[in-house]
């Protein structure tokens, strides 16, 4: 299987960092998110809907929409807030959002984890002398996630790749079933910070240092 990947790229100041992520990632997961499976006997279900939500943004002249699902919304701003806080105020980094499904495997291997489609954010952070080009910024960024979304919105309505619709006993390879009101397809969210020397240290290598200096 082929691994779609699409990259965007956004210019923000620190302040705006979130709320970017935020409109970008909850866009990608409201096209790939479904209502809850309700299955009546194997191979025959009834799918519920999705609720959406308008999310105002305080730091930049922007409105997205998302799946009106506080946990999913936990999740993404958990994964967000972790990348924020990574990044420095005249930083670069890269947020991605992998989808993914499960092959199983025979014991005593794990399963499979088999990528379809990647989105990657890369992320420029500034620093703004006064408020004048704060406004300006906070205009200029809004604008430019409008014409991100639409892009996004190109991308996901080509008949591209999706996993096929699952079995009952399938739906945990393919959905996260794990959220009561809403199932996305599975998926992982993961960040890498590039430093002030231009070198890359993704999060993993950032926890097995931290491990490190614990001991």
């Amino acid at each position: 299987m082929n691994c779609r990947s699409e990259v965007l790229e956004v210019t923000v100041e620190a302040r705006q960092v979130e709320e970017a992520m935020l409109a970008l990632l909850h866009t990608i997961l409201l096209h790939r998110s479904t209502g809850k499976f309700h299955y009546k006997k194997e191979g025959t279900y009834s799918i519920g809907t999705v609720g959406t939500q308008d999310i105002d943004c305080d730091f930049i002249d922007f409105t997205f929409v998302r799946v009106s699902s506080e946990e999913l919304d936990r999740v993404i701003r958990r994964a967000v807030s972790e990348f924020k806080d990574a990044l420095s105020s005249d930083g670069m980094g890269q947020i991605s959002l992998e989808f993914y499904q499960k092959k199983k495997s025979r014991w005593p291997f794990s399963d499979e984890c088999i990528p379809w489609e990647v989105w990657s954010i890369k992320v420029s952070v500034v620093n703004l002398a006064n408020e004048q080009e704060r406004q300006i910024c906070r205009e200029k960024v809004g604008e430019k996630l409008g014409e991100k979304v639409i892009n996004v919105v190109e991308v996901i309505n080509r008949h591209d790749y999706l996993p096929k619709m699952p079995t009952q006993s399938e739906v945990d390879n393919v959905f996260d079933t794990s959220l009561k009101d809403v199932q996305p397809y599975l998926y992982k969210i993961t960040y890498q910070i590039t430093d002030s020397l231009g070198t890359s240290m993704s999060t993993t290598m950032r926890r097995l240092l931290k491990d490190t200096l614990a001991l």
